[in-house]
C-alpha cells in the first residue's frame, strides 16, 4: 500500500500539497544566498508593479536578476530531469534506469562540450548561438545517440537486460569522460571555464531567456509524456502484453527515447550535468502515490522541482560565501540512495 492510499489523500490534494511545497521552497530560494538580504527585503523586491525606492539598488538587482531566474530555472530543470527519469524507468521496467546512470547525460554533455569548443569563438559576438542553437542541438544529438546505443546493447529478443544497460552506460560514460578530457586539453581559457561549469552542473548562469526555454520544453514534454501514461502503464505488464493490447511497443520506445534525449539535452545545455534527480524522484513518487503514470508523471515533475530547489539552496549556504556546484550536491544525495537501491535489488538484476 502506498502513502496516498494509506492516508486516503485524493490525487488533486496530493498534487496540491506538492505544489505548495514547491512554492514555499521557491520563496525561500529567492531569499537565500551569500549576500545578507533579509526575507522581507527579498519579498519586497519581488512585488510586481511596485517601485521599491526604499530598497538599495543592488538588492533589487540581486533578487530580480540573479536569484529569481536561478530559482525558476531550478524548477524547470528539476521537472525535466524527474519526468525523463520517470519515463525511462517505466519504459525499461526497471528502477535503476536513469539518464545519468546509463550514460545519457554524459553523452549529452559531450555534445554540449563539443559545441562550446568548436563554436566558442563566436559566443562573444552571438551569445544566443550557444544557448539556443548549437549547444541544445549538439546536446540532443549526443543524448539521442547515447540512448539508442544503450538501448540497442541492452535489448535482445528476450527483452531488455538492465545489467547490459548499466554496463553499456558505464562504458559510454567512460568514453564520454575521456573525450571531455581531450576537449579540456585543447580548449582555450574561456572554453575551459565554460566546460568546467557544464561538467559539474550549475545554475549560476541562469537568465530569463534560459528560463523561458526550459519551461517551454518542460510543458511540451509533460503534455507528450502524459499522453503516453496509459501506454506506460500497459508496458509495466510486459512488452508482449502491451502488444496484445494494441500498442506498437517499438514505436512507443523510439518516441519516448527521443523525447527523453531531447529533455536531457536541454537540461545539459542550460545547467550542465546534474545527476540522480531522475533516479531518486520516480521512486519517491511511487512510494507516495503508486505506479500509475497518470499520477506519477505530474507528481514526479513537481517533486523534481522541489528536490533541485532544495539542492540549489544547500549549494549556496553550506560553504557561503563560496558556492558548491549543484551537481555535486545532487550526487552526494543520490549516490547513497543508489547504493541502497542496488542492495534492495540484489538477486533480481
Amino acid at each position: 500500500m502506498n502513502f496516498a492510499q494509506s492516508i486516503k489523500l485524493p490525487t488533486p490534494v496530493l498534487l496540491g500539497v506538492a505544489v505548495v511545497a514547491v512554492y514555499i521552497a521557491s520563496v525561500m530560494s529567492v531569499a537565500v544566498g551569500p549576500m545578507d538580504i533579509s526575507f522581507s527585503q527579498s519579498l519586497s523586491a519581488l512585488l510586481p508593479g511596485i517601485q521599491n525606492s526604499d530598497l538599495p539598488a543592488h538588492v533589487n538587482m540581486i533578487v530580480q536578476q540573479v536569484r529569481l531566474p536561478r530559482t525558476l530555472l531550478a524548477i524547470a530543470i528539476g521537472g525535466i530531469l524527474a519526468i525523463c527519469g520517470t519515463v525511462m524507468q517505466g519504459l525499461f521496467r526497471n528502477p535503476l534506469a536513469d539518464p545519468g546512470i546509463i550514460g545519457v547525460s554524459a553523452g549529452a554533455a559531450l555534445g554540449a562540450a563539443l559545441a562550446i569548443v568548436v563554436f566558442g569563438s563566436l559566443a562573444q559576438t552571438y551569445p544566443a548561438l550557444l544557448m539556443f542553437g548549437t549547444v541544445p542541438v549538439f546536446s540532443f544529438l549526443g543524448g539521442a545517440i547515447t540512448t539508442l546505443m544503450v538501448y540497442q546493447l541492452g535489448t535482445s529478443p528476450t527483452g531488455t537486460s538492465v545489467t547490459m544497460m548499466l554496463l553499456a552506460g558505464v562504458a559510454i560514460g567512460a568514453l564520454s569522460g575521456a573525450m571531455l578530457g581531450l576537449l579540456n586539453y585543447y580548449a582555450d581559457d574561456q572554453a575551459l571555464r565554460d566546460l568546467s561549469l557544464w561538467t559539474m552542473g550549475s545554475l549560476a548562469g541562469a537568465n530569463f531567456s534560459g528560463v523561458m526555454f526550459g519551461f517551454v520544453v518542460l510543458v511540451i514534454l509533460g503534455v507528450l509524456f502524459y499522453r503516453d501514461a496509459a501506454n506506460l502503464n500497459a508496458l509495466l505488464l510486459g512488452e508482449a502484453e502491451a502488444s496484445h493490447l494494441g500498442i506498437d511497443v517499438q514505436k512507443l520506445k523510439r518516441r519516448l527515447i527521443l523525447l527523453t534525449a531531447a529533455g536531457v539535452g536541454v537540461t545539459v545545455s542550460l545547467a550542465g550535468m546534474i545527476g540522480f534527480i531522475g533516479l531518486i524522484v520516480p521512486h519517491l513518487g511511487r512510494m507516495i502515490a503508486g505506479p500509475n503514470h497518470k499520477v506519477l508523471i505530474p507528481l514526479a515533475t513537481v517533486l523534481g522541482a522541489l528536490l533541485l530547489l532544495i539542492s540549489d539552496m544547500l549549494s549556496r549556504v553550506l560553504v557561503a560565501p563560496l558556492e558548491i556546484p549543484v551537481g555535486i550536491i545532487t550526487a552526494v544525495l543520490g549516490a547513497p540512495f543508489f547504493l541502497w537501491l542496488l542492495l534492495s535489488q540484489k538477486g533480481r538484476i
